[in-house]
């Protein structure tokens, strides 16, 4: 009776910190290819659960009658019961990162953020919103609408880097809650199927919609100071007032400035760490990362990607980047005051120019170098 009720207790408990272990930041679990087993875990939960529970509960008596010292079963509940709470409502990612309460946005006159402060932006049919990454860092993802279309707007902060999507899945909008990672990006549960999707690119990897993927919006990464100068209409995603008053926005303070302490998301001082950001752009098939100090020091970089003409251009304030196609590789463009220059024409940071067609912007993302190349596994590397 006693092996059974052990058994039982041992089960859930070791269940318990399971179920979490493979899609939270602990020791060795996201560099283990478990997420097929992380989902069959956590799909099945009540299974496990009340198959260990009752194989307990059926010989509790007997044990605790039998027992020498009925302290030790006791002290085994109660671990059982302390595990049980922290892995289901502290360990839990969508209870660490709720979403924001309220969305509240500004124009200019009336934003509460610094110039420096980075933002994630969208611009559609006419109507331009930015998120600051101190915000939707914490939140992970903020369902919004911008022009009349629904997105969903991310952030993984392990990974440095943000992506847009329109939540719909099949045709049908839907809603996504936060519930993990895996290699260290951050997953997203949607709704009505319970599949598991990837931040870093909208992928469903598990579940029942494995294989699809959530149409991306472009998005761009600016300077709040920058985003006024060329989108002067701009509107700006401000603090959530319950994450305000919970202090919940305080640790992203120095992340913002690649200042954090955090082994999780920290940076490297030097090119090509884990830690290092970089540019990366995929194009036709083809993926390339750009070293963020070297381009950042040169502030454009001419070059090619499967031989199509581009340029990686970074604002003077530092923060703000963006990418392009070059109307021909014989076109080298050089910067000014934050445009791109020929000898003939001059584009904006947003390749707008007078009487001149605008250059075609090409989705590019600051991320971490050891994300970048995870996810892009044949990725070339600018030197």
């Amino acid at each position: 009776m006693k092996k059974l009720f052990y058994l039982g207790i041992s089960g859930l408990t070791l269940f318990e910190i399971l179920n979490v272990y493979f899609i939270m930041p602990m020791p060795g679990s996201q560099r283990m290819n478990s997420l097929d087993a992380a989902y069959f875990l956590y799909s099945y939960r009540w299974y496990f659960r009340v198959a260990f529970g009752l194989l307990a509960v059926v010989v509790a008596i007997p044990t605790f009658k039998n027992s020498k010292w009925k302290w030790v079963p006791g002290l085994a509940v109660l671990l059982a019961l302390v595990v049980m709470y922290m892995f289901n409502f502290k360990m839990v990612a969508n209870q660490m990162f709720k979403q924001p309460a309220n969305l509240v946005f500004k124009p200019r006159l009336g934003n509460t953020l610094k110039d420096s402060s980075i933002v994630v932006g969208v611009e559609y049919n006419g109507e331009v919103k930015a998120y600051p990454i101190r915000f939707i860092g914490y939140h992970h993802q903020v369902q919004d609408n911008v022009g009349g279309k629904a997105v969903i707007v991310t952030y993984c902060t392990v990974c440095r880097t943000g992506r847009v999507f329109e939540p719909t899945v099949k045709g049908k909008q839907e809603k996504f809650r936060l519930v993990g990672m895996d290699h260290f990006n951050a997953m997203f549960e949607d709704e009505t199927t319970h599949s598991w999707w990837r931040q870093v690119n909208g992928e469903a990897v598990t579940g029942l919609l494995k294989g699809e993927a959530l149409p991306e919006v472009e998005s761009f990464q600016i300077s709040v100071g920058q985003l006024f100068k060329v989108y002067p209409n701009a509107l700006v995603m401000q603090a959530d007032e319950v994450a305000v008053v919970n202090e919940k926005y305080d640790s992203l303070a120095k992340y913002e400035r690649g200042k954090s302490k955090s082994d999780l998301t920290r940076t490297d001082s030097l090119s090509w760490k884990d830690k290092s950001w970089v540019i990366g752009i995929e194009l036709n098939g083809v993926s390339k990362a750009y070293d963020w100090i070297e381009t950042n020091t040169q502030k454009i970089v001419n070059d090619k990607i499967d031989n199509t003409p581009v340029a990686i251009v970074i604002s003077a304030d530092g923060q703000s980047f963006a990418a392009f196609k070059r109307p021909a590789d014989s076109v080298q463009f050089r910067m000014r005051n934050d445009s791109l220059i020929t000898p003939t024409k001059a584009y904006g940071f947003t390749g707008l120019g007078k009487n001149v067609e605008r250059l075609q912007r090409i989705p590019a993302y600051q991320e971490f170098w050891h994300s970048w190349k995870t996810f892009h596994p044949s990725t070339e590397r600018y030197q």
